[in-house]
């Protein structure tokens, strides 16, 4: 694997130590914008469907599939463009996409949030790739759990663990998985919690009782060491499966 970070960080461990602790139905995901094809590892394969960045994710995750992802592979197109992909199409960036499905009062509340959406300059990104973090073959910007609540907690102590303060979450109840926790971790270096939208939940296995965490790559060991103790602490309660 050619490395993409200064300081190697053992994802098969932290693969393992995070599904354990965490009580995980799946692998954590890694996943990373490429900006050429140069950057894709050698006898990486190409997605052979158009499906939602989130099914993606999904596949990874439930199914351990390894592979990347053109533009072309890419069905939603709110979430291409949230991670550099594509244009944002009209109806997209007017509002009346989300406004026809009910999701807003207008279109220009439609549009206030739209304006607010993390997302990647259009074309700055020529593919997706995507992983199960104990088996990925690239150094992932993100790296993406699935869990319950409980796991999330367990999550938000750790990422406070050394520093203290707050966290404060970007979402909005849609683009869940490409804009809240791949485009908006990766822009910031933050954690991003987000709730999982109606498009992830129907077509990626996000069940009901599950959210979503964004986490920069280069966090992760410290991410995974507090992790340790925080699920260990006197007063912390065991999560169920």
């Amino acid at each position: 694997m050619t490395s993409g970070v200064k300081i190697p960080i053992n994802y098969t461990e932290a693969a393992e130590t995070l599904k354990k602790l965490l009580k995980l139905s799946g692998s954590p995901v890694a996943f990373r914008f490429a900006t050429k094809k140069e950057e894709i590892p050698e006898g990486m394969q190409k997605l052979d469907k158009t499906i939602r960045h989130c099914a993606m994710i999904g596949l990874a995750r439930k199914e351990g599939k390894i592979f990347y992802a053109l533009a072309e592979n890419h069905e939603c197109n709110g979430g291409a463009w949230s991670l550099g992909l594509k244009e944002i199409t009209e109806t997209l960036k007017n509002g009346d996409f989300y406004f026809k499905l009910g999701k807003f009062e207008s279109s220009a509340a439609c549009k206030r949030t739209i304006d607010r959406v993390a997302h990647l300059n259009s074309h700055d990104t020529y593919a997706t790739l995507y992983a199960p973090l104990e088996k990925t073959p690239f150094d992932p910007q993100v790296v993406l759990i699935i869990a319950t609540p409980w796991a999330m907690l367990k999550l938000a102590q750790s990422t406070l663990f050394r520093v203290g303060g707050r966290i404060n979450a970007e979402f909005a109840g849609i683009q869940s998985v490409c804009a809240d926790a791949c485009a908006q971790t990766y822009l910031t270096g933050k954690v991003n919690f987000s709730m999982g939208c109606d498009g992830s939940r129907k077509f990626s296995g996000i069940e009901d009782g599950e959210l979503v965490l964004g986490i920069p790559a280069e966090i992760l060991p410290e991410i995974v060491e507090a992790l340790r103790v925080v699920t260990t602490a006197p007063g912390s309660k065991p999560g169920g499966k």
